[in-house]
């Protein structure tokens, strides 16, 4: 298949300094609202990248759940790679890939794992065939076949056909305390306007443009 010649100019929209925010938490606010009024896939969905102990990358898309001024919250099985890798280290990278929008938002910082409440707050919230599927999935390991997942899927649903599901010890949020963030808009002739927030020693958020 010839690639090469697959491309398109952006030329929806432009991001001037005068038009940010000064707290990127409310940039970021301003665009997802926006992406979730605009028809796409998944508006929360996100990349996350994480580093094993071999210094090897790995990636995978998840759903934010939640943010705040304290940070941006998925939630996954502890024993998950993700969540192994996080444990070794917190270092961590999300992308939101809005190309509807000709967009992007990067964002990098320090993940923690958020108190078991605060997961179980969630947990609770989710429909009940997810919790299901949460206690039925050893998630990243090795399984010999579909059919043995879905059999143990459905052992569990009959399990608890009646009453509340606990939730598992192996089951909680990340919360990914940012230290910058890019917002990245597409614009003709790949002269992309970038501006990154980061966050000095005291705790400011500093602003500037970045060349595309």
């Amino acid at each position: 298949m010839d690639i090469e010649s697959i491309r398109r100019e952006y030329m929806r929209d432009g991001l001037k300094r005068s038009e940010l925010k000064a707290d990127p938490m409310e940039q970021f606010d301003q665009w997802l609202t926006m992406a979730t009024k605009t028809p796409m896939s998944d508006p929360t969905a996100m990349s996350v990248a994480t580093v094993g102990d071999n210094g090897m990358p790995s990636l995978r898309t998840v759903l934010l759940k939640y943010y705040n001024e304290k940070g941006f919250v998925f939630f996954t099985n502890l024993d998950s790679r993700k969540a192994r890798e996080l444990k070794q280290n917190k270092k961590i990278a999300l992308l939101f890939p809005w190309t509807n929008l000709e967009r992007q938002v990067i964002i990098t910082g320090e993940a923690e794992f958020v108190s078991t409440a605060e997961s179980m707050k969630y947990f609770l919230s989710r429909p009940k065939d997810s919790q299901i599927a949460a206690l039925a999935s050893h998630q990243s390991r090795p399984i010999n076949s579909r059919a043995m997942l879905e059999e143990k899927f459905l052992q569990l649903k009959n399990q608890f056909k009646s009453g509340d599901i606990s939730l598992p010890s192996f089951w909680g949020g990340v919360r990914i305390k940012p230290v910058q963030i890019e917002f990245w808009q597409g614009r003709e002739n790949r002269l992309h306007d970038r501006f990154m927030y980061s966050k000095d020693e005291n705790g400011e958020w500093t602003i500037e443009r970045l060349a595309p």
